[in-house]
């Protein structure tokens, strides 16, 4: 019979494989435009960022009597950042080890030490869903912006610095601006479905994909009531352009409308109407209402840093390279016990401008 092995269930690495049980909800961004492979978890403070150019250029014919023509390697940039470190907390006291707990029996018979470890998975699970809306947001912000800016806090209330990633020179070239907007007075069909193209092949040019359209709530209340639309995806028309099928997706506030062809650029459409709460409380959208984006799943990914704390108990550092990491602190003269959830991500794209945006393309 194998001797019982006694698990610290306060160890980091015990908490870490606690939290890698967590079934997280999914994403939009995060999951269809930048996922995490082996390779995005950096053992160092600082990750490096490296993309491309897309490039169209052929083969050049050569004379038999020549034998070759050496070809020139695409270049390449590589960038280093210090991502931001997010750290949510909780704190848990003896008085809260006497309380009942939600969802626990009316008369419960759980112990103190029962208790506490139910509500370290509770927190865990809790703080892990605040670190995902965060993310969520950085990879939005990240092909909306080409980059993204965040403003540290001291504390809840106090503003630190604000930490900007960009991932252009001087001037972005990610934007396209319609001449009109799409519902102006005398606009046309033909002046959105031009647009849709003209910023897809702005990407083609770059040999890149253009798959994915995202559209916000207002674009698509606009675009399911256009009558030239419609006529479009009718099957008696005789032109078949497109099939929407609506549909709620596993994405917390994301619909598939369907699949439509726009010039030979057969495009998934998404609308995105999923919100969030930010620092001052107040309701933002992910995606603006009145915006549009051309991209394809997995134009970039989401890389994390390393991290280096004192573990409980313990008096030297140790560093985790890891996507969540959680530190356990103690303070034993007033029977208060905090658990933080530590991460340090950064989004970026494999390629140079791998998206498209379009700002307020309807009033």
């Amino acid at each position: 019979m194998p001797a019982n092995v006694l698990i610290n269930m306060l160890d980091t690495y015990t908490l870490m494989a606690i939290g890698e049980e967590i079934v997280p909800r999914t994403n939009f961004f995060r999951d269809r435009y930048f996922p995490t492979a082996e390779g995005d978890l950096f053992a160092s403070d600082k990750v490096l960022t490296e993309y491309k150019r897309g490039s169209r250029r052929m083969a050049a014919v050569v004379s038999p009597r020549v034998g070759s023509i050496p070809v020139e390697r695409n270049g390449y940039e590589i960038h280093e950042y210090q991502p931001a470190f997010i750290a949510p907390s909780r704190i848990l006291t003896a008085d809260e080890l006497r309380k009942r707990g939600f969802g626990e029996a009316l008369y419960s018979q759980s112990t103190p030490a029962q208790r506490a470890a139910r509500l370290l998975l509770d927190d865990l699970r809790d703080m892990n869903e605040l670190i995902l809306r965060r993310e969520e947001w950085m990879c939005a912000m990240t092909m909306i912006e080409n980059g993204c800016t965040m403003q540290e806090y001291l504390d809840d209330k106090t503003k630190g610095d604000t930490l900007i990633v960009k991932f252009y020179d001087d001037e972005s070239d990610h934007i396209y601006t319609p001449a009109a907007k799409w519902n102006a007075d005398g606009a046309a069909y033909a002046d959105f479905k031009n647009d849709i193209i003209a910023a897809c092949r702005l990407l083609s040019r770059r040999g890149l994909p253009a798959s994915d359209m995202v559209i916000g709530a207002d674009v698509n209340s606009w675009l399911q009531s256009n009558e030239e639309f419609q006529k479009l995806l009718d099957r008696n028309s005789g032109i078949i352009t497109g099939l929407l099928n609506e549909q709620r997706t596993s994405y917390e506030g994301v619909t598939f409308l369907g699949q439509f062809n726009f010039g030979g650029f057969n495009l998934n459409i998404f609308c995105v109407d999923e919100e969030y709460e930010d620092e001052d409380g107040a309701t933002q959208k992910y995606f603006p209402s009145t915006s549009v984006l051309i991209t394809a799943p997995g134009c970039g990914h989401l890389m994390y840093g390393q991290i280096t704390q004192i573990d409980y108990g313990q008096e030297d550092y140790t560093t985790y390279v890891a996507s969540r990491v959680p530190k356990l602190i103690i303070d034993q003269p007033n029977d208060i016990r905090k658990i933080r959830y530590g991460c340090r991500p950064l989004a970026a794209p494999k390629n140079y401008s791998p998206w498209i945006y379009m700002k307020n393309v309807i009033e």
